[in-house]
């Protein structure tokens, strides 16, 4: 195998470009591929494979009849110290996937074998939350879109590796990063940012997918005199967090972008921002070609156990009693499962799917009903669930034959403390800290009515996992733990069907795609990949 290795200079940063081999034709995605997303079951284009974020694909050669005889066809080893969160784009059988620390490979499909390696290098003083991660990058034409950890975004020709451009997005001096995988939309690369516990302000932008010029931002905490703002008591907003690091979905027909919001800062000291502290822990729904907001839905207002709502929103058609209803799906970090109609925000379903103590149910108003004495305080107050959540980044799916979304949800609770601290910019500010609490952990992955919150079946994982799920209309759910199991379940009945043991823990989702007549299904693992099929005869 030859290798041929360069760098090369953009705005005083060098890009390493490793080429092991060629790609024989340019990547080349129409904005109508976007649109058609996993109808066509050879490619895998976006984070979640399309634009409603349901992780379901058409692929049926894996069934549960014979789901047992799936074994590993090939794997790929980053040499990268660190753990996959990523989600490959697969495309012509070409696979680009992201990974620690502003690594970049496009791989063979059917071999694994790397084809060309990018990375960008880091600052060395660089104030990161919560790992050095990177979940994917977007694809449109023949160019692919990367956030960087260093709260850059990136484009790169699919062909080779090879740097087109690089924009600022914010100033990883003041603590801002980027681990999301950018969403492309019309001519756009929408893509937010991470860094709440750094003080920093969230927001959302769009850039030009050709120039990489900025055309919109939109404030996920709004300034005094904007609407919004009035949520914010003084200067707090300035700081109020409100971070986009997860992908969002978009729906073509309303035109709009639904997008999860963050904590607000600090995470767990509420008093110094008294207020509902407004578009933190929400989904937005934003116009496509403005930015503008359309409408919102706060789960979580005035937030104090950092419970992001950056979940993916699900989008679905479902029939319902009274017809057809456009609905989103949003398993959220605070314990409740929630349905919305995705044109207007209107709230249909609020109800746990996980035990809690800070709440029981969603009031006519659509705000939690609180619960007392569970405010973190200097001595530590209990609380369920803990501070990663009932769920998190774990992209859950959704299978419409069924009509249930799969979710992995975390079954945990913390004391959680708080105290004054002094905010200084570029400096951890969280406010508090808090330690695991009460029963041991878990996990469990649970089949779950959108139209009534009913928790069809669950399968309990040993420990408290982070793995996502994948859904396929051959009847199967696939999902993995931290104890390294990937497995398979019935979608119907969620019996456990095959499991493979990969000897990492599992914190990403796996994909399917199809290649030369076999159907694979990939998930990271560690820092590898890991590509399974069907025996072939």
């Amino acid at each position: 195998m030859s290798r041929r290795a360069s760098s090369i200079t953009v705005g005083g940063a060098v890009c390493i470009i490793a080429t092991f081999g060629v790609i024989a034709s340019a990547q080349e995605v129409s904005r109508e591929d976007l649109l058609d997303g996993l109808t066509n079951p050879q490619r895998w284009l976006s984070y979640s494979g399309d634009y409603t974020g349901q992780r379901n694909s058409p692929l049926k050669e894996i069934t549960t009849e014979n789901v047992r005889r799936l074994a590993p066809r090939w794997t790929f080893q980053t040499g990268v110290l660190g753990k996959f969160e990523t989600t490959p784009i697969v495309i012509d059988g070409i696979l680009f996937v992201t990974g620690q620390d502003n690594h970049a490979w496009a791989l063979d499909a059917r071999t694994g074998r790397a084809i060309w390696h990018y990375r960008k290098p880091l600052p060395d003083l660089l104030n990161v939350c919560c790992g050095s991660v990177n979940r994917g990058f977007a694809i449109y034409r023949d160019r692919l879109y990367m956030a960087t950890l260093d709260a850059r975004l990136v484009a790169l020709d699919a062909k080779t590796g090879s740097l087109i451009w690089d924009v600022d997005i914010a100033d990883p001096e003041r603590g801002y990063s980027a681990t999301a995988a950018p969403l492309v939309v019309k001519d756009m690369v929408v893509v937010g940012v991470a860094g709440a516990e750094y003080g920093t302000r969230g927001f959302l932008d769009a850039y030009d997918t050709g120039t990489g010029m900025r055309r919109w931002r939109f404030w996920t905490v709004p300034e005094p005199g904007k609407p919004g703002g009035d949520t914010w008591a003084g200067d707090a907003w300035e700081r109020g967090g409100g971070s986009t690091w997860l992908t969002g979905t978009y729906d073509p027909e309303l035109n709009l972008i639904y997008w999860g919001t963050g904590n607000p800062g600090p995470d767990l000291l509420g008093e110094v921002r008294p207020g509902d502290n407004l578009y933190t822990d929400s989904v937005v729904a934003l116009d496509a070609d403005s930015g503008e907001l359309r409408w919102y839905y706060q789960f979580t207002p005035h937030d104090t156990h950092d419970w992001d709502s950056n979940q993916v929103p699900v989008l679905a058609d479902i029939e319902g009693e009274s017809g057809t209803r456009k609905l989103l799906m949003l398993a959220n970090r605070n314990g409740f499962f929630y349905t919305l109609d995705r044109t207007n925000g209107e709230l249909l379903v609020g109800k746990p799917f996980v035990h809690t103590t800070w709440a029981t149910e969603i009031g006519p108003d659509g705000r939690p009903i609180l619960l007392p004495n569970n405010t973190p305080s200097a001595e530590g107050t209990f609380t369920c669930p803990d501070v990663e959540g009932a769920t998190n980044w774990m992209s859950p799916s959704f299978n419409p034959s069924t009509g249930w979304l799969y979710v992995t949800a975390r079954e945990a609770c913390a004391t959680f403390y708080a105290w004054p601290q002094e905010f200084i910019e570029g400096q951890y500010y969280f406010g508090g800290t808090y330690r695991p609490s009460g029963p041991r952990a878990y996990s469990a992955l649970r089949a779950i009515d959108p139209l009534t919150a009913e928790v069809k079946w669950e399968f309990k994982y040993f420990t408290a996992s982070m793995g996502g799920t994948l859904s396929t209309d051959g009847g199967l759910v696939f999902g993995g733990d931290m104890d390294g199991n990937v497995m398979a379940f019935d979608a119907r009945t969620g019996e456990n069907l095959w499991h493979f043991q990969t000897g990492a823990s599992i914190w990403a989702a796996p994909i399917t795609y199809m290649l030369d007549g076999t159907q694979y299904v990939m998930i990271p693992s560690g820092t590898t990949l890991f590509a399974f099929a069907l025996p072939k005869e």
